[in-house]
Formats: C-alpha cells, sequence, structure tokens
C-alpha cells in the first residue's frame, strides 16, 4: 500500500506540479490522500493522450468505473488502489468521483463545447469536484461545506486552464471555447484549426477571460475554514495567468507563467489565503 501512495507522489510530481505543490501546504498526514486523488485526476485528464482514438480512451474509462466501483477486484493499479483506500478512509462521495469521469468522455471526441453553461458544467464535474474532493480530505472526512467557494474556485481554474491549453486543443482539432461566445463575436472555427488569431476571435477568448475573473471574484474566502485553504491554492495561480494571456499578442503562442512564479504565488497564498483572489 505504501507503494501505491509513493508512486501517486512521483505521478503528481511529474504531471500536476501545481498540485504537488499545494498538497506540501496540507498538514502531512493527509498528503498521501491528496496525492492519490491528484494522481487519479492526473490520470483522467491524459486519457486522450494515451489512447489516441475515442473507443480505447472510453475502454479506459470504463475500467475505472468498474475497478472504482468493485467490479474488478484485485485489478486495480497503484493509482487505483491508493484512491480506493482513499475514498474509504475519508469517506468521499462515489457518486462525485464518477461524475468526474463521466465528464472526461467529452475529451476523447472532437465535438465543440455548444455553450458556456456546457463548459462551466464540465468545469463543475471535473475542477470543482476536485477541489471538493480535497477539501474533504483535508477535512478528514467530512462535509467541508464552502460549496459555492469551492464551485467558483473550480470553474475559474478551469477556464483558465482551457485558455492556457487554446493551442494545443486547436492542433488537435478540438474546441472548448463556447460556440455561444465565439457566435457573440463572430469568430470562425476554422480560423481557431488555421491557426488564424483574427479581432474576433480575441474578442471571444477576452470573453472567457472575464468570465473566469468574474469566478474568481465570487470566491470569499472568508467563508472558507482555514484548514481547507490548501485545496483551494491552485486558484491563486488564475489571476495572474489571466494577466499573463492577456499581454500576449499570439493567443496560439502563449508564454506560460515560470515554475519559479508559480511556487512563489502558491507559497504566498498558503501564507495568506486572501491571495488566493487578490493578486
Amino acid at each position: 500500500m505504501a507503494d501505491d501512495f509513493s508512486y501517486c507522489e512521483t505521478l503528481v510530481r511529474e504531471a500536476d506540479k501545481d498540485r504537488f505543490a499545494a498538497a506540501l501546504f496540507a498538514p502531512a498526514p493527509h498528503r498521501r490522500a491528496l496525492h492519490a486523488l491528484y494522481a487519479f485526476n492526473a490520470e483522467l485528464a491524459r486519457v486522450r493522450e494515451h489512447a489516441r482514438e475515442p473507443m480505447p480512451g472510453e475502454i479506459r474509462l470504463q475500467w475505472w468505473r468498474e475497478t472504482l466501483g468493485g467490479a474488478r477486484p484485485g485489478e486495480a493499479g497503484p493509482v487505483a488502489a491508493a484512491l480506493i483506500a482513499t475514498i474509504a478512509r475519508y469517506r468521499l462521495p462515489l457518486s462525485v468521483v464518477m461524475e468526474m469521469i463521466e465528464a472526461r468522455s467529452f475529451d476523447l471526441y472532437d465535438d465543440p463545447m455548444d455553450s458556456l453553461a456546457a463548459l462551466e458544467a464540465y468545469a463543475e464535474k471535473t475542477s470543482s469536484a476536485l477541489i471538493r474532493l480535497a477539501a474533504q480530505i483535508l477535512n478528514d472526512g467530512d462535509d467541508p461545506g464552502a460549496a459555492e467557494q469551492i464551485r467558483h474556485a473550480g470553474l475559474a481554474h478551469a477556464i483558465a486552464g482551457v485558455l492556457v491549453a487554446f493551442p494545443l486543443h486547436a492542433a488537435r482539432r478540438q474546441l472548448y471555447l463556447p460556440r455561444d461566445v465565439m457566435s457573440r463575436h463572430g469568430a470562425r472555427a476554422e480560423d481557431v484549426f488555421a491557426g488564424v488569431a483574427t479581432p474576433e476571435l480575441k474578442a471571444a477568448l477576452a470573453e472567457l477571460r472575464d468570465v473566469a475573473r468574474g469566478h474568481l471574484s465570487k470566491i470569499v474566502i472568508a467563508d472558507v475554514p482555514g484548514g481547507l485553504a490548501p485545496a483551494l491554492l491552485p486558484a491563486a495561480l488564475v489571476g495572474p495567468t489571466l494577466k499573463r494571456l492577456e499581454r500576449d499578442a499570439d493567443p496560439f503562442a502563449p508564454l506560460p507563467l515560470p515554475q519559479w512564479r508559480r511556487l512563489w504565488l502558491l507559497w504566498r497564498a498558503a501564507r495568506n489565503p486572501q491571495r488566493i483572489v487578490g493578486y
């Protein structure tokens, strides 16, 4: 079992440096569980990358459903084994975990994101759900509350992530930029896939940045118990990320925040959780 959690720690350190750093600010007794949860999220996030085609990806997601649901005893790999132990120890709601898996089916296909409402629903079931489960771990298995703060933190973080990954998605002919947002500005999917940064496309991306900022502004840190702050720490990167994206002339070649600055922002927010929303 210890080896399973060590495997998760290594995976998160390599695949999700931001959440690995955030977990360092959590109480030591809960870090292994956070590593298991974040390793699971990293595995889901890269299903398309590993599967290449929708069908193998769907098979992989079904494997996760069956393994976590108890239908494949003895077949769990290290991440699944650590997550199963974490779910049991911290009484994590399996329904939320299953919704995270279900939402990732969208990643396997090239269907466009129909609307902003659809994007927010996707973000709730992935990013917000992840924060909610991390908060329950930090709350020693009890319902963490602060549902609205967690929801907005997840939405802000997910939408910022969509904007950062915009060039990658465009190269794959995936469109997470909602079609209703694009229509409002006259942006065209063919320009996205051709890598043409039209004024209309830039306007649509600017609206999405405003949506992310709107969610960030709705987080009331005073309503989040202090012990839960490490679960929300990645949201401290949202404001600076959006500001950086706003300065980039070419949305197809954004300059990421340097890793040293990301670590500094997380450290600063850990010392003063108000910095999660005030950057």
